[in-house]
């Protein structure tokens, strides 16, 4: 990876390492620019004190009283604090796949928005995704997995390690500390939701939100075969 550039968080979560890397080296293979990648998950983030038990081998987040399905969960907004609140960053989920270049992204950038998101009309009717892990229902679902930070905005600021560590997570993924017109909007192409998305489009970065290929029962969703095409080439078990 490249030690300096632009900043582009991944979220990193141990059970699913094989999703990250072909996340990783699949942004890398199609950008035009340097990139400083790292994994993002609430364990590299010495400030994050969030009380949170295990149940059943899952992270629960005891303040919103609800499951956590990665390990980078809530780690995503804490983006600004970690980039010093100066300049834009870039936050994807783990489980995506890029076949656009993200430079293409970065040049979408408005200095106007604290936060540039995908704003899906997204509403899952199965009560679980991935590997089993809860299906929680609230709006602007899946608005937070890609978010274009502008890391210096003045509304940003509120986002600090206090704040962070004692707010229900769902508010946070609904944006909650933002004016509405500072939530700005990215074409659907940049967080392609797998069976929910358009299928007219043809998508920049594709999120496999409901499971991975490897998962049994994903094995056929749309793009899994050109998935693990990239992972073959990364000489990575299937």
């Amino acid at each position: 990876m490249e030690s300096s550039g632009l900043p582009v968080w991944i979220g990193l979560d141990k059970k699913e390492q094989q999703a990250w890397d072909v996340a990783c080296e699949s942004l890398l293979f199609h950008s035009s620019l340097p990139l400083a990648i790292q994994g993002l998950s609430w364990e590299f983030i010495p400030e994050y004190d969030r009380p949170q038990v295990l149940k059943n081998g899952k992270a629960w987040d005891t303040i919103s009283n609800a499951p956590m399905s990665t390990s980078h969960a809530l780690a995503r907004f804490w983006v600004p604090y970690l980039q010093d609140y100066n300049g834009w960053a870039l936050f994807t989920d783990g489980d995506t796949f890029w076949r656009k270049d993200v430079g293409e992204l970065f040049a979408l950038r408005n200095s106007k928005y604290a936060v540039m998101v995908v704003q899906h009309h997204y509403a899952p009717t199965q009560s679980t995704k991935k590997d089993g892990d809860i299906q929680t229902q609230y709006t602007r679902k899946n608005w937070s997995s890609v978010c274009l930070w502008n890391c210096g905005h003045p509304s940003n600021k509120i986002l600090s390690p206090g704040y962070l560590n004692g707010i229900r997570g769902l508010d946070l993924h609904q944006f909650c500390w933002l004016n509405d017109k500072h939530i700005g909007q990215l074409p659907e192409e940049w967080n392609w939701l797998v069976n929910h998305s358009n299928p007219l489009i043809d998508p920049a970065l594709v999120h496999f939100t409901e499971g991975m290929p490897y998962i049994e029962g994903h094995e056929n969703d749309p793009y899994a075969e050109e998935w693990r095409a990239a992972s073959k080439v990364l000489a990575l078990p299937i």
